[in-house]
C-alpha cells in the first residue's frame, strides 16, 4: 500500500479508505427519494433479557444425541449494508488466488496480479443459494451476522427505510445479528421497529403490501445502554444443540458516537467492548455454554494483496484488542472494516465475511459431550459467485421492491466520459471525491461557501461508464448516484477560521490513522508522511482561490452534517459558528450531475505529498 498502513476502526459514513490504489479498483474496468414507507406487525420482542433456545436439530438428531460429540456448523456474514442486488463496480470483488477451485465456474473475474485474480461475487439470491448448499449436510446450522444488516443501504432498501433486507433475512433463516454502528443512523426507535415490526412513523405504509411484520432474528447488542442505563436489546443469547449450549453475544463498535451522527445517539451510552464481554463470561460459564462466541462489530485490515480466504491481520488492531479478552471467547466474528480473513489470534479463532453479502464464512465446531468443551474447530471463507444459481424466493422478494423503485431508481441525471473512481491517490484523493466536493461547494456558494469538505467513508460506491442496470453506457441513473451517497446528510454551511482549517487537516493524519478529505476545486494543500516539528501539514501550501490561507480571517466552509457534529473525529468541525442547513448532500450531486453533463473528469493534485 502506498502512503499509510490504516490501523483504526472504519471511519464512517462508510468503508475503509485506503490510502494508495487499491488491487482490485486499479485493475478493474467497472462499471433526494420520496419514502414509500412501510406498515403494521406484531410487538414481538425487543426485550433485553437473555435467553437460552433448543436448535432445531434437524434429521439425524436423535443418533447425534447417542454420539461422542455434536457437529454444529455456524455461517455468518457481516456488513450486508442493504445490498439485495450484487454490488457493482469495485465493492462487486473479492480477490482470490486464480488456481482456487472455489472459483472454478465463479463467472467474471480479472486478472490483478500474477497468480491473483478479482471474482465478482454478491447479491442476495445468489447468497441465499450458497447458505442452503452449506447448510445441507450439517442439521445443527446456525445462521448470524455481526453487524450492519442495513443502514448506508443502496436506493432498494433504502428507500424502504430497510425493510425489504429485514424481510430478505428472515427468508434467509438468520437467527443473530449483533449490532452495527450503521443500524443506528435513524436512531434506536427506529431500530427497535425494525426488530418489532409497525408502520414507519413519518412514512407509513408501502402500499399493496403486506403489513412489515420486523425481524424473526434477534438483535442484540451487550455495551449499548438507553439513557436508563439499561441494554437496549438482549446482550446474548444462548442456543442448544444436542445438549451443548453455544452463546452468541452481539457487541457493537464502542466509537458509534463518533461515526454516526450525533443526534442519533444522543441518549445511548457504548460501553467497552473487552469491559462488557469479560463482565459476561462468568455468568455464560455459569449456564454450562461449551463456547462462546463473539459477533464484534469491530475489525481490523489486512495486508495488501491478502485474499478472500486468507488472514494478514496478525500484529494488528484486533490482535491488541483480544489480549485483553478473556480466553473463555474462543470465536470472534468481527466486522466493520468491510474486508475478509480467516485466522487464529491469541489463541482464538478469529473472522470476517468482508461486505455486501461477497462472502460467508463457514465455521465447524465439534462439541464433546463428555466434557462439553470444543474439541475441534475449522473455518473458511466461501465466496458467494454466480456457480450456484440464485434462489426463487429472494429473487422474487427484491423483484417485488425493485419494481416498485424503479421509477425512480431508473431516471436518468447525467452522463459521463470515464469511470469516476473511489481509489485514492498516495495523497487520499479520490476522483469521485473531487467531484463530490465539488457539487457541495456549487450548491453551497449562495451562502458565501469558499470550500467544501467531504468525508472519504461517505462515499460507498464508484461510478462508471459501464451500465450497472438497464441503462445505456455512460448514463448516470438516480439509482448509481444514491449507491454513491446513501446517507441522505444535509449539507451545512458555517464559519471557520483559517487556524481551524489547519487543525482540520492535521486530524487527518496522525496515531488514529489517515482518513483523508476530499476538497473542493481552488483548494490545495501539501502535507508529510511523517510530522515535521509537531506537524504534518506545511500550513504555508493551504491555497484558497489562488491565496495563501490567512490563520486570522474567517471562511465559509461546506460540508455534511454528519462532519459538522465532529464525525470521524473531526471535532474541529464543531467549533464552526453561524451554521446554516441548505439541503440534500445528493440533490447537490444530482443538481451538479445536471448542469455539469457529461460530468467533467477531475484533473487531481489538490492535494499533494512531499
Amino acid at each position: 500500500m502506498t502512503g499509510y498502513s490504516v490501523r483504526t476502526a472504519m471511519p464512517t459514513n462508510g468503508t475503509l479508505v485506503r490510502l494508495g490504489v487499491a488491487l482490485v479498483a486499479s485493475a478493474l474496468v467497472v462499471g433526494s427519494a420520496s419514502s414509500l414507507g412501510a406498515c403494521g406487525g406484531d410487538d414481538a420482542t425487543g426485550t433485553n433479557t437473555p435467553v437460552t433456545r433448543d436448535a432445531d436439530a434437524g434429521a439425524g438428531a436423535g443418533d447425534d444425541a447417542a454420539a461422542p460429540s455434536v457437529r454444529v456448523r455456524i455461517l455468518a456474514i457481516n456488513d450486508f449494508h442493504g445490498n439485495l442486488e450484487a454490488p457493482t463496480g469495485s465493492n462487486a470483488y473479492v480477490l482470490a488466488k486464480s488456481s482456487d477451485p472455489a472459483i472454478a465456474n465463479a463467472g467474471a473475474t480479472v486478472k490483478v496480479s500474477p497468480g491473483i485474480v478479482g471474482v465478482k461475487t454478491g447479491g442476495a439470491a445468489v447468497l441465499a443459494a450458497h447458505l442452503k448448499a452449506l447448510r445441507a449436510d450439517v442439521p445443527n446450522t446456525v445462521l448470524v451476522s455481526a453487524g450492519d444488516l442495513s443502514g448506508a443501504s443502496p436506493l432498494v432498501s433504502n428507500i424502504f427505510h430497510d425493510e425489504p433486507s429485514v424481510l430478505v433475512m428472515n427468508a434467509l433463516g438468520l437467527d443473530f445479528n449483533g449490532v452495527g454502528n450503521h443500524e443506528f443512523d435513524h436512531g434506536p426507535a427506529e431500530l427497535l421497529r425494525l426488530q418489532n415490526g409497525g408502520c414507519h412513523p413519518k412514512d407509513g405504509c408501502v402500499a399493496g403490501q403486506p403489513p412489515f411484520p420486523g425481524a424473526k432474528f434477534h438483535y442484540l447488542a451487550a455495551n449499548v445502554d438507553d439513557a436508563k442505563k439499561q441494554t437496549l436489546f438482549r446482550p446474548y443469547e444462548i442456543k442448544t444443540f444436542d445438549g451443548e449450549k453455544i452463546a452468541f453475544v452481539g457487541m457493537t463498535l464502542e466509537q458509534t458516537k463518533s461515526v454516526v451522527p450525533a443526534s442519533a445517539v444522543k441518549d445511548l451510552t457504548f460501553l467497552g467492548e473487552v469491559a462488557t464481554i469479560n463482565a459476561l463470561v462468568p455468568e455464560i460459564k455459569a449456564q454450562g455454554a461449551a463456547a462462546i462466541v463473539l459477533l464484534l462489530h469491530q475489525g481490523d485490515v489486512p495486508a495488501e494483496g491478502t485474499t478472500y480466504d486468507g488472514c494478514g491481520i496478525e500484529g494488528g488492531f484486533l490482535e491488541d484488542l483480544l489480549s485483553g479478552m478473556d480466553p473463555a471467547v474462543g470465536i470472534v466474528v468481527s466486522a466493520h472494516t468491510h474486508q475478509p480473513y480467516v485466522c487464529e489470534l491469541k489463541k482464538r479463532l478469529v473472522t470476517s465475511a468482508a461486505s455486501y453479502g461477497r462472502v460467508v464464512t463457514e465455521i465447524d465446531l465439534e462439541i464433546d459431550h463428555a466434557t462439553h468443551t470444543v474439541s475441534s474447530r475449522t473455518a473458511k471463507n466461501v465466496p458467494v459467485t454466480s456457480a450456484r444459481k440464485p434462489d426463487p424466493e429472494i429473487a422474487s422478494i427484491l423483484e417485488t421492491y425493485t419494481t416498485l423503485s424503479a421509477s425512480l431508481a431508473n431516471k436518468v441525471i447525467g452522463h459521463l466520459t470515464a469511470d469516476l473512481s473511489i481509489a485514492a491517490s498516495s495523497a487520499g484523493e479520490m476522483p469521485l471525491g473531487d467531484v463530490i466536493a465539488d457539487a457541495q461547494l456549487e450548491a453551497a456558494k449562495s451562502n458565501g461557501a469558499v470550500v467544501a469538505f467531504m468525508n472519504p467513508g461517505g462515499i460507498r460506491a464508484d461510478l462508471t461508464l459501464a451500465p450497472t442496470g438497464t441503462e445505456k453506457a455512460g448514463e448516470i441513473t438516480y439509482k448509481e448516484a444514491f449507491a454513491v451517497q446513501p446517507f441522505s446528510n444535509q449539507l451545512a454551511v458555517m464559519d471557520l477560521l483559517g487556524s481551524d482549517i489547519v487543525d482540520l487537516l492535521e486530524q487527518q493524519l496522525g496515531a488514529s490513522g489517515a482518513r483523508i478529505l476530499q476538497v473542493s476545486n481552488g483548494f490545495q494543500y501539501s502535507f508529510s508522511l511523517t510530522p515535521k516539528n509537531g506537524k504534518y501539514v506545511d500550513a504555508a501550501s493551504i491555497m484558497i482561490g489562488g491565496a495563501v490561507l490567512d490563520p486570522t480571517a474567517t471562511y465559509r466552509v461546506a460540508v455534511n452534517d454528519f462532519l459538522a457534529g465532529g464525525g470521524d473525529d473531526f471535532t474541529v468541525l464543531t467549533r464552526g459558528k453561524n451554521l446554516v442547513r441548505i439541503g440534500i448532500d445528493l440533490d447537490a450531486l444530482v443538481t451538479y450531475a445536471g448542469a455539469h453533463d457529461p460530468v467533467p473528469v477531475p484533473a487531481g493534485g489538490r492535494i499533494t505529498v512531499k
